[in-house]
């Protein structure tokens, strides 16, 4: 099956799946589309979210808009993922990982749908510049305003003229003007943007709304500066992707998007902007950003608004980030770095997919388990915490990573902190805000320190097995439980017992005899390994015989 040609092919499967829901009645962008879809991050299971499509929608002002808005489309859940990626959730990461290592280049058009309607010059305002779509207020009650959180900023390098394709957001300003926060210095547009000031030009940009699934998927996940993301995307997709010459810009754009927005970054001033509703769970403040000014719109008729619900985790954009930072790091420790016994790399929704690492492996020892702990910090530098765990725990379950450093971790022994000067200003544990805002303001600050936790939480020696049944009797449970017509299940490791390394032939026969129904053969066993009575533990000094 060939991949989606664009956002609608995509949302039409989503339909006949189940996973899109179609919101008719009149909605106010501006106070309940995004309450609205933020309910079933806050109320439903994972597996019971869907997208959202919204067509019938009004704004504070009363006006009515035409197109229609969609929140959920790439990252409702880790199935709607793997459907955009047209693959099982269990196969994201090696599907990533492949398509990063085989890039396609895109191919040029004449003509893209993208360009059935143009709007500059004059026409710009005439139709309402980027008032004529429904951008919502995300985080109603304290944005200041709309704000376009699934853009895919597309910028070339002033000097190689590699294209970095990235999602940063857009708090609209004006009918023309928005603003654009980096987030951190090393994106691939804060590096284009300051090699551009240094030149002493503002730096072209477009961004593009609405494009084939691959394309949002890829510009969440920070790849190498030298790596063409448009490539990546035709990789994830399978095919080139089709892509047009902008009108007012040097730059290519997907032909097949719903709509996108030409313009300048302006690099000669920085003006306030925000605050707004931030992926870590928390409000940005009024900071100094690069604004950017638009000189060219085009779309298609009653084009399709693609969003992200973020802000608080869990969320679209925390499940987006996840699975895409998990990829990542799984491709780097496996295939660069060459640690094959790494299985998986999960990173917890609740740190904003940043923040808190696991990493699963199989069959190593604890000296390769420090080396493969050390390369993921490298390569994450972000990562403040990051955990090794066994593959008989599920690095997406919680419960079973608690499990693992309750009953195979020491903190003396297990743990390593590094410290270094941090890398970015984002994270609000680093030092009060005052301090972090002096610290944005300054041109050359200086950093407050960051530091970062390691833990080996895997076998160390031979354990007693799991306490649950074993594997055999836990699929046929599984197998009674689908005939009796029960709920779908999903379950994570550990599922069923294992056997650690500790445990006795005898233990083993008593277990057999269980089964055979000679439990008495136990007994006598255990009558003929009687030992004189007392206290066999160690007692207290403290204790007194009652």
């Amino acid at each position: 099956m060939a991949y989606y040609k664009d956002i609608r092919e995509y949302l039409e499967v989503l339909d006949k799946k189940g996973k899109l829901r179609r919101i008719h009645r009149l909605i106010n962008k501006d106070t309940e589309l995004s309450p609205l879809v933020r309910l079933q991050y806050l109320g439903l299971p994972e597996a019971e979210r869907t997208a959202f499509q919204f067509d019938n929608i009004t704004g504070v002002k009363g006006k009515h808009y035409s197109g229609s808005v969609v929140i959920g489309a790439l990252g409702g859940s880790e199935e709607i993922y793997a459907m955009a990626m047209m693959c099982k959730p269990e196969e994201i990461q090696e599907r990533r990982a492949h398509a990063e290592n085989n890039p396609i280049p895109p191919k040029l058009v004449e003509y893209g749908p993208v360009q059935e309607d143009v709007h500059m010059g004059d026409s710009l305002l005439e139709h309402g510049g980027l008032d004529e779509f429904p951008i919502p207020i995300f985080t109603p009650g304290y944005d200041p305003g709309p704000a376009l959180t699934a853009p895919c900023w597309v910028t070339k390098d002033p000097d190689s003229g590699i294209r970095n394709v990235g999602n940063y957001r857009v708090l609209i300003k004006s009918q023309t003007k928005t603003g654009i926060d980096f987030c951190r210095p090393t994106r691939g547009v804060a590096i284009h943007w300051n090699k551009a000031r240094v030149k002493g030009q503002p730096l072209p940009a477009a961004i593009v709304i609405g494009g084939p699934p691959s394309v949002g998927l890829c510009a969440v996940v920070d790849f190498p500066i030298d790596v063409d993301e448009l490539a990546m995307a035709g990789a994830l997709a399978g095919e080139a992707l089709e892509v047009v010459k902008c009108k007012t810009v040097d730059l290519e754009v997907p032909a097949h998007a719903e709509i996108v927005i030409e313009g300048l970054i302006d690099t000669s001033v920085l003006e306030n902007e925000g605050p707004f509703g931030e992926s870590i769970g928390y409000m940005s403040l009024t900071q100094p950003r690069p604004y950017f000014t638009v000189t060219c719109i085009t779309h298609r008729k009653n084009p399709v608004l693609l969003g992200y619900i973020s802000q608080f985790q869990p969320s679209e954009s925390s499940k987006i980030k996840m699975l895409g930072n998990s990829a990542s790091v799984y491709k780097h420790l496996r295939y660069e770095a060459g640690f094959e016994k790494v299985q998986k790399v999960a990173f917890s929704e609740t740190s904003d997919s940043i923040y808190f690492m696991v990493i699963q492996v199989k069959d190593t020892n604890t000296e390769e388990v420090w080396k493969i702990l050390e390369a993921a910090q490298k390569y994450r530098v972000d990562s403040k915490i990051i955990v090794a765990v066994n593959d008989d725990i599920d690095p997406n379950n919680f419960s079973s990573i608690i499990w693992a450093l309750s009953t195979r971790f020491q903190p003396h022994r297990d743990s390593k902190v590094i410290t270094r000067p941090c890398h970015g200003l984002t994270d609000l544990s680093l030092a009060p805000n005052e301090v972090l805002e002096a610290a944005r303001a300054a041109y050359d600050p200086v950093l407050p320190t960051q530091s970062y936790l390691l833990m080996d939480a895997t076998i160390k020696w031979p354990l007693p097995p799991v306490s649950l049944p074993k594997k055999e009797f836990m699929d046929r449970a599984l197998e009674i439980w689908k005939e009796e017509g029960l709920p779908e299940l999903k379950l994570s490791e550990p599922y069923h017992g294992r056997n650690l390394g500790y445990w006795h032939p005898e233990d083993v026969q008593k277990a057999e005899w269980a089964l055979q129904g000679d439990y008495k053969k136990t007994g006598e066993l255990q009558a003929t390994q009687q030992i004189p009575g007392g206290p066999h533990y160690p007692l207290p000094p403290d204790f007194v015989k009652k």
